[in-house]
């Protein structure tokens, strides 16, 4: 129940009473600010053939005002800041899941992706609807705090373990690194190399370097292994505010370990924090690979041939982890 009591000392007190004179146990209790005073929000257990009037009663002869009051379950008895925590690391492990963890975390009825209709209200590109109690602003302002921790730009360090249990850390490129992706560039194949940059090329021509470590539009991320750069990707912007474009290089002696994975995992991050809705990458019509990186990635993709290229676009929010950075430490430590 959420109930609304005169500022007096032992206005609560004397509705506890009035609530154990009826056998009924209060099991817990959370304090809530709103303006221009409090909402207190109590768990009961009611005794046998009580109903919900009957507590409604209770708390006016008090003079008190029930805001609302509904069936209860167990998960109202967790210390709140605990199910909060619970409910952010749920969404963090798994984005798909970001609307039920934010209808836990203010107890709604219903979370779905869309505009907010009558009687709903808006968090970023979810509506939440919650019959039995109007949302405080506390409850809200949690909300959106939830929403702003899933969309937090990620670390600029990262650690993984490839799939065969190699450590690597993923960061971003800088001007020191030239030497760096030039070898990493020499290792690689003719055939990878033509399926990045689709020419004949044995290597990377020094003037590329630059451009390729600083992006005029995007940014730039490597795997290192001990001293070595072993792989590269990119996310760049492509003029349109939603869209931007992603490509991977990883030299062929570290491909299908997970690499490519996490990179791509780590940039659908970013991509994502930054706002963009699509991530696009142009492949040959005969490649693959990049298909196979997103699913395993957990990103969801669709294609189209244009322009006698394959057209991959990626949505970077996660069915399962966007970040497969996590996925990969958990399994390898669990």
């Amino acid at each position: 129940m959420r109930i609304e009591l005169s500022d007096s000392p032992g206005a609560l007190a004397r509705v506890t009473v009035r609530l154990a004179s009826a056998d009924c146990n209060v099991l817990a209790l959370q304090v809530i600010p709103v303006p221009g005073g409090v909402l207190d929000e109590i768990v009961v257990q009611a005794a046998p053939g009580v109903l919900p009037a009957d507590l409604i009663d209770a708390i006016r002869t008090e003079g008190g005002k029930c805001v609302g009051i509904t069936r209860a379950d167990v998960r109202d008895l967790v210390d709140e800041p605990t199910a909060v925590l619970r409910a952010a690391g749920m969404a963090l492990s798994d984005p798909s899941r970001t609307a039920e963890a934010l209808r836990q975390v203010l107890s709604a009825d219903a979370v779905t992706h869309g505009e907010a209709a009558d009687g709903q209200v808006q968090l970023g590109d979810l509506a939440a609807r919650r019959g039995w109690s109007p949302f405080t602003q506390v409850e809200l302002a949690r909300g959106q705090a939830l929403l702003d921790l899933l969309d937090a730009p990620a670390p600029a360090m990262r650690g993984v373990l490839s799939d065969d249990g190699v450590a690597l850390v993923l960061r971003p490129g800088t001007n020191d690194d030239e030497d760096a992706v030039a070898g990493l560039h020499t290792r690689c194949s003719m055939k990878t190399l033509f399926n990045r940059y689709h020419s004949g090329m044995r290597t990377v021509p020094r003037r590329w370097l630059h451009r390729l470590l600083n992006p005029p539009r995007g940014t730039t991320m490597l795997a290192q292994c001990a001293d070595q750069v072993v792989a590269l990707g990119q996310l760049l912007h492509t003029g349109t505010p939603t869209s931007a474009e992603v490509s991977l290089l990883v030299e062929d002696s570290w491909q299908r370990r997970g690499v490519g994975t996490a990179l791509l995992g780590a940039l659908a991050a970013d991509a994502r924090a930054a706002g963009f809705q699509e991530l696009v990458a142009w492949c040959l019509p005969s490649e693959t690979s990049l298909v196979r990186t997103a699913a395993r990635a957990g990103l969801d993709t669709t294609t189209r041939r244009e322009d006698g290229l394959l057209r991959v676009s990626i949505a970077p929010r996660g069915r399962a982890l966007s970040n497969p950075i996590a996925t990969v430490v958990a399994e390898k430590t669990r």
